[in-house]
């Protein structure tokens, strides 16, 4: 379900498989609930979290004061995180912002509309592979509800295998959603922590192709990324 990244003595970061609940469920015991069981966890604070279907890098604090510090960095974006997905849709644009107000939509689904009031913006590169597919490293600046998943689907590339959003699959044997919590950085007492976190679940994110075109992203934080405005 998860293997941890780092344990430190302020923090806890795992990587999350996909497929795997945040909280309890009917029949199952959530993320939370077992990471509580670890062998010298005391406690946890949620600092984010990550849809089911997302795999990767996913963040706890181990104390009070740690954790009302990451929130106040996550609360004034000064934590940054990056996603990586592919889609077997080419997008109406290959870079730059997706910006604008979140709305409900149908069958539980949301949109993204061309309204300002309270928008989530999201920055993101892409580039093709060699089987067909388009990888895109994603910086979302919001934390809206499902924002990566719609934005994507906003430019006319959703998610290979999401559920609500790529609406007809046209591979086979899709095994997952190809979205992955891929990089993080934050800081915990004045020192900055840097964390990059490739998948390691999926036929799509496991073969060559991904791997080759992967690695000019292997420092994202180094990427021009487009203007939020």
């Amino acid at each position: 379900m998860y293997r941890i990244t780092k344990n430190h003595a302020d923090f806890l970061l795992i990587n999350k498989s996909p497929g795997v609940s945040f909280h309890l469920g009917s029949d199952t015991e959530g993320l939370l609930e077992l990471l509580r069981k670890e062998p010298g966890i005391r406690e946890l604070h949620t600092l984010h979290r990550l849809d089911k279907v997302t795999s990767g890098l996913l963040l706890f604090a181990k104390n009070p004061q740690t954790a009302k510090d990451i929130s106040s960095q996550f609360r004034n974006r000064l934590v940054d995180k990056y996603y990586i997905a592919l889609s077997d849709r080419k997008p109406r644009k290959k870079q730059g912002l997706i910006k604008g107000d979140m709305a409900k939509a149908r069958r539980g689904s949301l949109k993204v509309l061309r309204t300002m009031n309270n928008p989530a913006v999201t920055q993101f590169f892409s580039c093709s592979t060699r089987n067909n597919l388009r990888l895109f490293i994603i910086k979302p600046r919001t934390g809206k509800t499902h924002q990566v998943r719609v934005a994507l689907k906003s430019i006319g590339s959703p998610v290979l295998g999401d559920p609500i959003y790529h609406a007809k699959e046209e591979r086979d044997e899709i095994d997952r959603t190809y979205l992955h919590s891929y990089a993080i950085i934050f800081r915990v007492k004045g020192k900055e922590y840097r964390f990059v976190q490739g998948p390691d679940a999926g036929r799509y994110f496991t073969d060559r192709n991904f791997a080759d075109a992967l690695k000019k992203y292997e420092k994202p934080w180094d990427l021009n990324w487009p203007q939020t405005g």
